[in-house]
């Protein structure tokens, strides 16, 4: 009994990880949407396009970390962000 309780837990983890893992390939996919969509910036905003570069490497960090993104796909977004 007590094993199967521990194999459903198990399960029920890996789901969550899972589900979670989805989440955020959703959040990023949803974010690059609407950024396609955002109207350019003017020139007087560029101190706030900083903090959103910051924000997105950030982000970008978070995915590769979680397994979301692969190194390689990771160095490809944050060169394509930084260009």
């Amino acid at each position: 009994m007590r094993r199967q309780q521990q194999r459903a837990e198990g399960q029920y983890e890996q789901q969550q990880y899972e589900a979670a893992q989805q989440q955020a390939q959703i959040d990023a996919a949803a974010q690059n949407a609407a950024a396609q969509y955002a109207p350019a910036a003017p020139a007087a905003a560029a101190p706030a396009a900083g903090d959103d570069l910051i924000a997105r490497l950030q982000q970008l960090a978070s995915l590769r970390d979680s397994g979301v993104l692969s190194d390689d796909e990771f160095a490809a977004a944050k060169q394509k962000l930084l260009s």
